[in-house]
């Protein structure tokens, strides 16, 4: 099933997701879901706070970027309760997009390194380090979780110019090639 992509403006992207378990109520199915839904819209990860769960759990499929970075080839996981406890290396800029935000993109410095505890849909316990582009899709994916998107990390100025973009898309004045929730409409676009 795919779901429409709750768009910037919905107070679902603001607020701390909820921790959940393997038992989740059809978590096999939810997470295929987000993957489908995921891979509808073009995107490398989908938060479920962008369909309107506040809760944590992440989809990734850092493959697209193979090309550019071979550690990504491959890297497809649905992580429950991610927790980037550390990060370090050199912070790097990259035009970021986001699925709620369609049309904009964006310089955004992260750092190169993450250290990421989760669990997998089994209940198996992970702790692990990555870099490069799977690191900068797991901090992406992860700040959802946690109430915050991409243009928090823009600097104010940046953010001010924006401000019209942001209002059109939280308005629902944009196109995407992909179903939208927007705030305020009953219908998906």
């Amino acid at each position: 099933m795919i779901y429409p992509i709750v768009a910037y403006g919905d107070p679902v992207l603001r607020r701390q997701a909820e921790e959940i378990g393997s038992d989740y109520p059809d978590l096999k199915q939810l997470v295929a879901d987000m993957f489908e839904t995921m891979e509808h819209a073009g995107g490398v990860g989908l938060a479920a706070p962008q369909i309107g769960l506040s809760i944590k759990l992440i989809v990734v499929d850092a493959t697209p970027f193979a090309s550019e970075d071979p550690a990504a080839g491959g890297f497809r996981k649905a992580l429950l309760n991610p927790e980037i406890y550390a990060q370090e290396g050199e912070e790097w800029a990259f035009n970021e997009g986001c699925l709620s935000f369609p049309g904009l993109h964006e310089d955004v410095y992260r750092p190169s390194v993450v250290h990421i505890r989760y669990m997998d849909e089994t209940g198996l316990a992970h702790d692990e380090v990555y870099d490069g582009y799977v690191a900068r899709v797991l901090q992406h994916e992860c700040d959802h979780l946690n109430g915050k998107t991409f243009v928090d990390h823009l600097s104010p100025l940046r953010k001010a110019l924006l401000r019209r973009k942001l209002d059109c898309i939280a308005k629902g004045a944009v196109s995407a090639d992909y179903k939208m929730k927007f705030v305020g409409k009953p219908k998906h676009r």
